[in-house]
C-alpha cells in the first residue's frame, strides 16, 4: 500500500523541472523478498562484483595492508580439494587439526581500508563453484535464518566452502548468539568462514573493532579464525576533496525527472517509511534505481531511525546507486550525541559512503 502522506514525486512548489521522466518513489514501494532470493543472492553486490586481490591497491605506507593479501590469497589457494558435502565432512575433520591452522579468517580495520574488496575477493579467489560459496552481510544472514529456520539454514549452507560475513554485528548480544550458533554447525559441516566486523557498543578509542572482542564474542570458535589487522585511512576520502555540498530542491528534482531509473523523495517521509519496511528489504527497495534524489535532508531524529538508513546508506552503496541531495550535508547525518556514541562506527561508516555517493551523482545536478 503505497504511504498515503508521501506524494514525494511531485515537484516542490515554484520548481521547474523538464525532463521526460518521471521519478519513481521510494515511499511508494513495500516489497516483498522470497526465502529463495535471499539465498540466490548470498554473492558479492554488483560494487564489489570485479573485485579482485590485484585491483586491491595497499596503501604504501601501510604494510599490513600487502600482508594481508599475501595470507588471503594462501587461505583461498587452501580451500581447494573436494566439495562440501557428505565426504567433506570426515575432510575437514582430518584438516582441522590444529597443525594444520584456522579454517577462518577475520579481517580487524577501521572503516574505508578495504575490508569488503578484500573479504570479496577472497570469495572469488576461492576455487569453488559460485552456488558452492556464500557472501552476505551479518543482517542477511540472520534474515536468512528467520526465513528459512535455523536447522535449513544450517542444511543449506553445510554445502558451501566457504561463508563469508560483512560487517558481523556484534552490537546485538541475540543475533550474535544466534550467528555463533550457526556457525558452530557450518564449521562441524567443514565449512571455512571469513569475515569482517563492526564496533561493540561503548568501544571507542580508534574508532575500530578490536579482534579480540569479536573472537570473545563468538563463543567457542576463536580457534577457528586467524585476526588479520588492517591499518590505514578510509580510501574514499583518501586524497579526494571535502564531501560536495548539498544542492537546491530545483536542482535535485530537475535531475530525478531528466534520469531514467531516479527516484524522488523528501527526507523526512523517506525515513517514516523505513520504519514500515523490515531492513532486509531495503536492496529490494533499490531494485531498478539508477539514482537516489533526496530533498529537504536534516538530521535523524533518533538512533533508530539512524540506524536503519545506515543500513539502506549500506545497500545503496554495495549497488553504486548515486545520491544527489538537497538540504543538509550528509556530515551532519547524525548528532554528536550518536557519533559519540557506542553505534559510532556505523555512523562514519554510512557518512563515508553517502559521501562518496554524493560524488558519484555530480554528473546529475550537472545537466540539471
Amino acid at each position: 500500500m503505497p504511504t498515503p502522506s508521501c506524494d514525494s514525486t511531485k515537484a516542490p512548489s515554484g520548481a521547474i523541472v523538464g525532463g521526460d521522466e518521471t521519478p519513481v518513489s521510494l515511499c511508494e514501494r513495500e516489497p516483498f523478498v522470497p526465502a529463495e532470493r535471499l539465498v540466490a543472492e548470498m554473492v558479492p553486490p554488483p560494487r564489489f562484483g570485479d573485485v579482485r586481490f590485484a585491483t586491491y591497491i595497499p596503501d604504501a605506507k601501510q604494510p599490513s595492508q600487502s600482508q594481508a593479501v599475501d595470507v588471503l590469497s594462501g587461505f583461498a589457494a587452501g580451500l581447494g580439494g573436494e566439495p562440501a558435502g557428505t565426504g567433506r565432512r570426515r575432510w575437514f575433520r582430518r584438516e582441522a587439526k590444529p597443525a594444520d591452522g584456522p579454517r577462518g579468517v577475520y579481517l580487524d580495520g577501521g572503516y574505508g581500508v578495504g575490508k569488503t574488496h578484500l573479504l570479496a575477493s577472497l570469495w572469488h579467489a576461492t576455487p569453488a563453484p559460485a552456488e558452492r560459496k556464500a557472501f552476505g552481510t551479518f543482517v542477511e544472514l540472520t534474515n536468512l535464518v528467520g526465513a528459512l529456520g535455523f536447522q535449513q539454514t544450517v542444511r543449506t549452507l553445510s554445502e558451501h566452502r566457504l561463508l563469508c560475513i560483512d560487517e558481523f554485528e556484534l552490537d546485538d548480544p541475540g543475533d550474535t548468539v544466534l550467528v555463533s550458533s550457526l556457525l558452530r554447525e557450518l564449521v562441524k559441516a567443514g565449512v571455512a568462514l571469513a569475515a569482517t566486523s563492526n564496533t561493540l557498543p561503548g568501544k571507542l578509542g580508534e574508532g575500530r573493532f578490536a579482534a579480540a572482542d569479536f573472537l570473545r564474542e563468538i563463543q567457542g570458535l576463536s580457534a577457528h579464525f586467524r585476526p588479520l589487522r588492517i591499518d590505514g585511512e578510509d580510501y574514499r576520502h583518501r586524497g579526494l576533496p571535502e564531501a560536495p555540498a548539498p544542492h537546491d530542491d530545483n536542482t535535485v528534482t530537475r535531475a530525478a525527472y531528466r534520469t531514467p531509473g531516479a527516484s524522488l523523495d523528501d527526507f523526512p517521509s523517506l525515513l517514516a517509511h523505513l520504519s514500515r519496511v523490515h531492513p532486509s528489504r531495503y536492496g529490494a527497495l533499490c531494485d531498478g534505481v539508477e539514482a537516489v534524489c533526496l530533498t529537504d535532508v536534516t538530521p535523524v531524529p533518533d538512533q533508530a531511525t539512524a540506524l536503519r538508513l545506515v543500513v539502506l546508506a549500506d545497500r545503496l552503496y554495495d549497488r553504486e546507486v548515486p545520491v544527489l541531495a538537497s538540504g543538509a550535508p550528509f556530515d551532519q547525518l547524525f548528532g554528536e550525541e550518536m557519533l559519540n556514541g557506542g553505534y559510532r562506527k556505523k555512523y562514519f561508516r554510512a557518512i563515508s559512503r553517502l559521501t562518496a555517493l554524493a560524488r558519484d551523482a555530480h554528473r546529475l545536478a550537472a545537466g540539471a
